[in-house]
């Protein structure tokens, strides 16, 4: 593989994971090639007003896609394998090898975008290796982590081996007896790792994260305290801790009740794979809860980030057409919130409370675990590899920070490890880690719709409209240039000094007016049976002129829309009313 080119440098360019928990994305290259690792999405910002899903910026992609030669997944999160099925609009991956859970969660959601065609999907298990072009060999090895089949992979280059451990914690007691496996990182140290990239996003906490199995005695004591209906809320994705929920279910005798889309289908496919094993029967179809005693009810739903739309959301609204709450629901919170979803969190739990439900949440009930290696964890992965550079990456700056601090404290000289930001491109050859420039990164927001990007100057305008409201106003204007019929005008959201009335009728005045003193330069042969009139140049001088009477009588600039109809009162007009296309101003 070129071992023998002393000149010869791997760049690695994340999109996406740095200074930010959500949407990974990376890229690396060498000798005109790329490699993808994983394709995440981020969920928006209180700011990001109808904005459903946060992705990377690809242009750099796209620019190279004839580069590509593929890709590799390390775990079905969404922040790692969500993305995807809109970057294959944008360019086709020749083929992406991942493992069984998470390529059986991306067929689906391939099928559904109607991009299946425009990637091969081929599943891996542990230890296994692939090529990809003449640059790569990767090979899979085993982790824990929150999810079922993570790994973390060895990617073999030309300048030597690179590591990247995928989010990973070290549970020596996993829910699925899938251990980590530590002897093949020992093995990589052993023979030399050129570099390490690994996930920061619990480099603050000390000591060890504990086991996800430490959540069962603390999940059963709820159960068997629950007087009447359980309600339990965490990760679907979560396929461990799902899969002792339904145990505990089926311990004390309770029927399960699962309502969300994205829970309904992780569950459908962990078990197709073995890795949630339950009887058919635990499961009960969702209009048949009023037959059930409340003491054999446990419903289980997506919402433990307080989604807008999410079921457990709807439920604490009094919107979910099916499940209202009662007075003795009991609802756990097996989850705790993502840095940015607090507020939506606790406004969920309030919401419950009010209704009558009793809400077990908080860190110290012990019903959640995270699925991040603390310090102590990171310090095993790099005592295990032994990297000659390091590379922090998957968290918030502070993160980034920290974990090279621990880096240092375990040997690596800080020349030999760079903390960057998403689009840097990071250059490590046999001698030097360096950041040698910068790609287009950003964002790019898909609204609901899923079919376009959200462009800045639409969610700049969202932004306005939400923070100022808006002005809408509708006039008819007659072949004569006269008003013909009484301005109307709304406002949206507006504080307004002036009754609504009083300046509607203000604004016919000055339109009256100005329409007298400037009909004619806009209207040519006016005199003819058919005169010619530039609706267009006409309804942008309105707008002007509106806005300048706004900004008077109301002290500031607000939105404007302008809607300009055409009278019917010549006799060439076929239509009741001609509406030219109204045209939004925002300033």
């Amino acid at each position: 593989m070129g071992q023998n080119n002393s000149n010869l440098a791997l760049k690695i360019i994340p999109l996406g994971g740095l200074h930010e928990i959500g949407k990974n994305t990376c890229i690396f290259e060498i000798n005109d090639e790329i490699l993808l690792l994983d394709a995440g999405l981020a969920f928006p910002t209180d700011g990001m007003h109808g904005v459903n899903i946060v992705l990377p910026d690809v242009t750099y992609l796209r620019e190279n896609r004839r580069k590509i030669k593929g890709m590799i997944v390390t775990h079905g999160h969404e922040d790692h394998i969500g993305g995807i099925a809109f970057h294959l609009k944008q360019f086709d991956i020749p083929v992406i090898y991942g493992p069984r859970l998470a390529m059986a969660l991306l067929t689906g959601k391939l099928e559904e975008a109607g991009v299946s065609d425009r990637t091969e999907l081929r599943t891996v298990r542990p230890r296994d290796i692939v090529r990809l072009g003449k640059s790569f060999l990767v090979e899979y090895i085993r982790n824990t982590h929150s999810i079922a089949d993570s790994f973390s992979v060895a990617i073999h280059t030309p300048v030597g081996v690179v590591i990247h451990t995928g989010d990973f914690k070290v549970d020596h007691t996993p829910v699925d007896g899938e251990y980590f496996d530590l002897q093949k990182l020992a093995e990589y140290g052993e023979k030399g790792v050129l570099c390490l990239i690994a996930d920061s996003t619990n480099a603050e906490v000390p000591g060890h994260t504990p086991s996800e199995r430490s959540v069962y005695p603390n999940l059963d004591r709820e159960f068997s305290q629950a007087a009447g209906r359980l309600i339990v809320t965490t990760f679907a994705s979560s396929v461990h801790r799902v899969n002792m929920i339904l145990d505990l279910a089926q311990k004390h005798g309770r029927g399960v009740f699962v309502v969300g889309r994205s829970m309904l289908n992780v569950i459908a496919h962990a078990r197709n794979l073995g890795y949630i094993k339950c009887k058919d029967e635990l499961f009960q179809p969702l209009n048949t809860l009023g037959q059930w005693p409340d003491k054999q009810v446990m419903i289980l739903t997506t919402g433990s980030q307080g989604e807008p739309l999410a079921a457990l959301t709807r439920i604490s609204n009094n919107t979910h057409r099916q499940i209202k709450i009662r007075q003795g629901d009991t609802v756990v919170f097996s989850a705790n919130p993502i840095p940015g979803n607090t507020i939506a969190v606790v406004n969920t739990i309030d919401r419950l409370m009010m209704q009558g439900a009793k809400v077990i949440y908080g860190r110290n009930k012990g019903i959640h675990v995270s699925g991040h290696g603390a310090q102590e964890d990171q310090k095993l992965m790099l005592a295990l590899t032994r990297p000659q550079f390091f590379l922090p990456v998957h968290g918030e700056h502070r993160m980034l920070v920290r974990h090279a601090e621990t880096a240092k404290s375990m040997g690596i000289p800080p020349e030999n490890m760079v903390i960057i930001n998403n689009g840097d491109v990071v250059e490590v050859s046999r001698t030097h880690i360096r950041t040698v420039g910068k790609v287009s990164s950003g964002i790019e927001l898909v609204d609901s719709s899923r079919r376009g990007i959200v462009h800045r100057d639409t969610l700049r305008e969202r932004q306005q409209l939400a923070e100022d409201g808006i002005v809408t106003v509708a006039a008819a204007v007659g072949w004569n240039g006269r008003l013909m019929a009484p301005t109307s005008v709304h406002l949206r959201g507006v504080v307004s000094p002036v009754e609504p009335k009083h300046l509607a009728q203000s604004m016919h005045q000055l339109l009256e007016d100005w329409l007298g003193d400037h009909w004619s330069e806009f209207c040519c042969n006016s005199k003819e049976d058919r005169p010619e009139v530039d609706w267009s140049a006409l309804q942008s001088q309105i707008e002007t002129v509106l806005r300048r009477f706004l900004r008077r009588e109301l002290s500031k600039c607000y939105p404007l829309l302008v809607f300009l109809m055409q009278h019917p009162d010549h006799p060439s007009s076929h239509s009741a009313l001609e509406w030219p296309i109204p045209a939004v101003s925002v300033s």
